[in-house]
């Protein structure tokens, strides 16, 4: 990239670690014998897999294909005008790709729905015992696959998917640096929202001061969730589609930080506000919930397994006399903001030094509703200290 071009990306991660992903698969996939990987993202929250090949996200429901060949360089698929009109990202910006394609294909237009699997079949038309690695199948349109299944001929089909995962799920030292940025800028807007969070403000109204702060501070993809609500009944994370509330006195306010760092990487961290003096029910609940993360904290170390955590967190629950977990409460992230592993009883990777995790548990009743979130690493020997710098209390507004 010329010193213009760089300028125009929020930033840009090294070629030397592209190269080490690259290779790290390459190696990987010659032990499987696996010819060529396909995968397909639509949005940056869970479309990490074309992030991590390509340094490009893909966003907003378009979908955008990578195919990656074991010993030749990529051919990327991105929704845009037909040859030789516009081919999406710029041809600077796409390292290690040798084909960048494109067509006017849309999901919202059925007829379109195959264009893409129809440019890459053509890319490697001819090839017989050829073995294809679907990366995160539940990713992938079914048009597309039934398209690339039934026309690539000569093909064998495998799921590649666990073969890459374990791979991403380590993180490097130029990843972790890229998470710890996040940390920090979420950081920043947790205290910014100290100064926003006022009663006769809507909750919309809210989450757009964090949503602004968060892009000033260099985030490139922003989901924040908030909500308020009255003393003495739950009070959880809401959607934009709930956010119309007003915050009034003596009343919680949730807000869980969802967003992206500059590069891309994603940690979360969530709080409860409260506009008055805090009430001892939600006081204690909050309590308990340091509590329950601190114990999950204790077992996450290299070789652990994750059905362990989980029904350790349920024991825990149950002893305190709460339902037992069923959400997805602490998970691997990176360029997806849940990936592997996932802490639950059916997760079959075992914990590994320098995986990042989010962990984040909670429980409601009748009255109540408290969680916390923050981010951690997996070192050679536990956990490290919290990314997060943020204090694990409720804020008194």
């Amino acid at each position: 990239m010329t010193d213009d071009q760089r300028e125009k990306v929020t930033l840009a991660i090294s070629d030397e670690e592209l190269e080490r992903r690259w290779s790290a698969v390459r190696a990987r996939m010659r032990d499987e014998r696996i010819d060529l990987l396909v995968m397909q993202d639509q949005n940056e929250w869970l479309g990490g897999y074309v992030k991590w090949f390509t340094d490009v996200p893909a966003r907003s429901g378009y979908p955008v294909t990578v195919a990656f060949p074991v010993d030749d360089p990529m051919t990327l698929i991105v929704s845009g005008g037909k040859p030789p009109g516009d081919k999406g990202p710029p041809a600077w910006t796409l390292r290690g790709v040798k084909n960048a394609l494109s067509a006017p294909y849309f999901p919202s237009l059925r007829y379109s729905n195959t264009y893409d699997a129809e440019m890459l079949v053509e890319t490697f038309k001819g090839r017989r015992g050829y073995t294809i690695g679907f990366l995160g199948k539940g990713r992938i349109p079914a048009a597309f696959y039934e398209y690339l299944v039934n026309r690539a001929e000569g093909a064998t089909f495998v799921d590649a998917t666990d073969l890459v995962d374990e791979i991403k799920a380590v993180k490097s030292r130029e990843e972790i640096g890229l998470i710890k940025k996040t940390a920090a800028l979420q950081d920043e807007v947790i205290a910014y929202a100290k100064t926003v969070i006022k009663p006769g403000r809507k909750d919309f109204e809210i989450v757009a001061d964090l949503i602004h702060k968060a892009i000033l501070l260099g985030s490139e993809e922003q989901l924040i969730m908030g909500g308020s609500g009255p003393a003495g009944k739950p009070v959880p994370f809401q959607n934009r589609h709930f956010q119309g509330r007003t915050l009034r006195e003596n009343e919680q306010f949730s807000v869980l930080i969802e967003v992206n760092g500059p590069g891309g990487m994603y940690a979360e961290l969530g709080r409860i506000f409260f506009t008055g003096k805090v009430p001892g029910e939600l006081y204690d609940g909050y309590e308990l919930c340091k509590e329950a993360q601190r114990k999950s904290l204790e077992m996450l170390k290299p070789g652990a397994d994750p059905a362990d955590v989980w029904q350790a967190n349920n024991e825990f629950l149950v002893s305190r006399g709460q339902f037992p977990e069923t959400r997805l409460y602490a998970h691997g992230q990176g360029y997806d903001l849940v990936e592997r592993p996932a802490i639950r009883d059916d997760e079959p990777m075992r914990l590994r030094a320098n995986m990042h995790l989010a962990v984040h548990p909670g429980f409601n009743s009748d009255s109540l509703w408290v969680s916390i979130c923050d981010n951690y690493l997996i070192t050679d020997t536990g956990v490290s200290p919290c990314l997060h710098r943020t204090a694990q209390e409720i804020f008194s507004v």
